[in-house]
Parts: structure tokens; sequence; C-alpha cells
């Protein structure tokens, strides 16, 4: 699904909530749960894929793998890309914007920060000069086909609130779709941004236990903010739960009288579709082979 869904949910007046995705199964399961957008996060995949921090290892190949994944697993819904920093100058950014648009992303995150990045609520962030990363939104609004463009500056951290609203405001003017200033620390920023750019889509980021006050999309949606992005819940509650089983397992060498940790065979094969492959199955099976 390409980006002309999320701008006509947007449109129309919707606050759009997207739950962080880093694979087939966490996508499928956002899906169940009623989600018509999700966000592909590099902090999820770069945890998941490789077991490492939200600190740049993660490769544009490694992305752009993930992402044709979750698309291919959710077709018919929309899937926001983190981009980072389009892995380069603006022409890595435009290779970039071809292999998500290829693999079915609807959208993408493109930020400032100087590479390698870091998670936008971590310590120790520096972005780029302004030209350098407007240079690569042009770049992705030349080339894209209907691809969601999401502009955003980490220069809150880096430089400051004042400087971190310029910026949004110099990307607006570029024909980003939305804005999105990375970790304001208090409503009154949050404010702040929302009036630096009106009449645009704002992003907001709500992290548990991050530096942006964690507030619902009706809050949000009254401070101007109607793309809401939730990217690491379901990844924090998995590893939560994982570490809970485990330990239950190491402990007991059995999760006999522990199953209330999980779920069940029957509802976990309803998550990835079992019924429909072996209906599939059954329409070339060999009359003639014997079971």
């Amino acid at each position: 699904m390409n980006g002309d869904r999320l701008r006509s949910l947007l449109a129309d007046g919707t606050t759009v909530l997207m739950p962080g995705v880093w694979d087939a199964l966490s996508a499928r399961l956002a899906v169940d749960a009623g989600f018509e957008v999700v966000f592909v996060s590099g902090y999820a995949t770069s945890a998941t894929l490789l077991g490492l921090p939200d600190f740049g290892y993660l490769t544009q190949a490694e992305m752009a793998e993930v992402a044709r994944r979750v698309c291919r697993a959710i077709p018919g819904t929309a899937v926001v890309v983190d981009a980072d920093t389009g892995h380069g100058n603006p022409l890595n950014t435009i290779r970039t914007v071809e292999l998500l648009e290829g693999a079915g992303a609807a959208g993408i995150f493109l930020e400032d920060q100087v590479w390698p990045k870091k998670c936008g609520h971590m310590a120790g962030k520096r972005v780029v000069p302004r030209d350098e990363w407007l240079a690569k939104l042009r770049a992705v609004v030349d080339h894209r086909d209907k691809l969601f463009l999401v502009a955003r500056t980490d220069a809150r951290a880096a430089v400051g609130i004042d400087e971190a609203c310029e910026r949004a405001r110099m990307a607006a003017g570029l024909g980003a779709d939305a804005i999105f200033v990375e970790a304001p620390e208090s409503i009154e920023e949050l404010e702040a941004v929302a009036a630096a750019v009106p009449g645009v889509v704002r992003v907001a980021n709500m992290i548990e236990a991050g530096k942006t006050p964690l507030l619902t999309p009706d809050e949000l949606h009254d401070l101007g903010y109607d793309l809401i992005v939730s990217p690491l819940t379901g990844l924090y509650a998995a590893a939560k739960a994982m570490a809970t089983a485990y330990e239950t397992l190491q402990e007991h060498g059995s999760l006999r009288d522990h199953l209330d940790l999980l779920t069940s065979f029957e509802d976990f094969n309803r998550v990835v579709g079992l019924d429909r492959h072996y209906e599939l199955e059954s329409r070339y099976v060999d009359p003639s082979v014997e079971e």
C-alpha cells in the first residue's frame, strides 16, 4: 500500500497511531490488534536482527529486507519505515527510497543526525548542518513515487528547541508530508513545535520512560499531533515476556504449571494462518499417495 492511503487517513482528520514492528510476526500481531498503519522501527530491528543497540549498525540493505518481509506479510496495511539518515548523501538517500518503495513501504522517516546515528532518546546525538539534511529531503521529494515523507530533526537535544523548530519549518517548505521534532521534553515544547509549523501534519514519538511526556492520542490531537508512533511498546513487552518464560523454564524445567505465560498452540497457528496453508496444500495432494 502506498503513501496515499496514509495521506487519506490524515486528511480525514483521523489521528493515526502506529505501533512499532520488526518482523513479519510482530506485524501480523499488530494488524490482528486492529492497526491500519505500522512502523518498522530501526531500534527494534537492530535489537532483534543483530542483538545490538540503535547505534547505526543496521545497513541500508538489511533494513530494506526487513521492510520487504513486513510488507509482504500484511498486504493492505500501510507500512512506514525508519530510513535513519538515508544511509549517506542525497544519492544514497535516493537509493534508499528506491529500495524501500520497491519493498512496498508507504512512507519513511528521514532524520538529520550525524552518522552513525543514535536512538532519538539516547544521549550524545549530533546533527548535520541544515543544508545537508534539506538536500536529502529534496532528493526524496524529487525521486519518490507516492512515498509519505516524514522529516525528522534531532536538533532539540543537539542544539535546542528553537533550532529544531526552524528546521521543521524549512522541511515543511520543501514538501515533506509530516514534521517530526524528536524528543521534546515538556508539554510546552510540544506546543512550541506545533505553533512553529501550522497546517502541517505533526508527529509525536511516544516511548515508554523516554524524554517526551507519555500522552494518549486524544491528548496529542488536542496539542496538534495526529501521527503518533509508539515504536517500542511491542518490543519491550515481548522482551519482558520472553525473559519471564525463559527464567521460568530454567527454574522449573518445564512450563507445565505456568501455561498462562504462553499463547496456545491453536492461537499461534491462527496468527500464522495455518488453516490457509492446509487448504493450499490440499489442492496439490496426489490422490494416489496413501497416508
